[in-house]
């Protein structure tokens, strides 16, 4: 009895640090309807628009074409009906078809406004990150801190415990809470698409053009996504990770980074890289 009832505490146990690692965590999960849980005030807008306006609507308009295909079936089914009806015009039915549908859009149009709005108008930043995609991986720069790197997915044979498969990366996107973070998006090659479902986040990278979004992250965490625009064979293997902590954290990690990652560099290996090829230097 002992031993069963120890079992059962440690399935329990297991159970409540699962759930617990992936309310944290903003990724997809097996079998998911719906959302990721939302990590930005955009993203619970968007959540609390489609949850509480949009699905209302479309269970309400499903519910009553199916009855008028019910009742128009029992109705006038062959049987009850020898000689089928001749009519072909009703006015009142076809004023009410027509505007009843431009209520509901414009009932739906002015919350929806609202919303797109707040994602493009973006306040002044606190931190600067610019995306750049490449086939098949991306590049970020913080250029108000002279860091720039790389960031690619980890094979499956390299990932540790707890990352997940096709979404973890080598270098992460770090960014401190409750801050507004300014993304600057464009692309080296061909389009692709940054988008991070728990942000509310995404927008197409195209060459030779920038794009700009915004995110506010309200909780400390690690939440993934992935290259939204299909840019080529790799394209599945383009994940973005966006980790979220504490201010003191972030400073913390800024120390290192300008270290690691300092941008001069890594420009003057590059031009070394570029003499070596060119056999400049042997």
């Amino acid at each position: 009895m002992k031993m069963v009832y120890k079992n059962l505490m440690i399935k329990l146990a297991l159970v409540f640090l699962f759930i617990t690692q992936t309310a944290v965590a903003g990724q997809p999960k097996d079998w998911q309807l719906g959302f990721q849980s939302a990590a930005s005030k955009s993203m619970s807008d968007i959540v609390i628009f489609h949850d509480y306006m949009l699905l209302p609507i479309i269970t309400a308009i499903t519910a009553f074409v199916l009855f008028l295909v019910l009742y128009a079936c029992v109705k006038f089914r062959a049987s009850k009906n020898k000689v089928a009806s001749q009519t072909s015009h009703n006015t009142i039915i076809e004023i009410v078809w027509t505007l009843v549908p431009c209520l509901i859009l414009i009932a739906m149009a002015v919350p929806s406004f609202k919303v797109l709005y707040s994602q493009d108008k973006i306040p002044p930043a606190e931190v600067t990150v610019k995306a750049i995609g490449y086939q098949w991986y991306w590049g970020y720069e913080y250029p108000d801190e002279n860091i720039i790197f790389d960031s690619y997915m980890i094979e499956d044979e390299d990932l540790k415990p707890g990352q997940p498969r096709l979404l973890a990366v080598d270098n992460e996107v770090v960014v401190p809470v409750n801050k507004v973070v300014k993304v600057l998006i464009t692309a080296n090659d061909v389009l692709h698409a940054w988008a991070l479902p728990s942000f509310g986040v995404k927008r197409d990278a195209v060459p030779g053009r920038i794009n700009e979004t915004w995110f506010r992250a309200d909780r400390t965490g690690t939440f993934y996504g992935q290259c939204s625009e299909l840019c080529g064979i790799k394209h599945a293997f383009m994940p973005i990770t966006v980790k979220v902590v504490t201010q003191a954290e972030y400073e913390d990690w800024l120390k290192e980074a300008k270290v690691k990652f300092a941008k001069n560099v890594i420009e003057n290996n590059f031009k070394i890289a570029k003499k070596v090829i060119e056999g400049e230097i042997k």
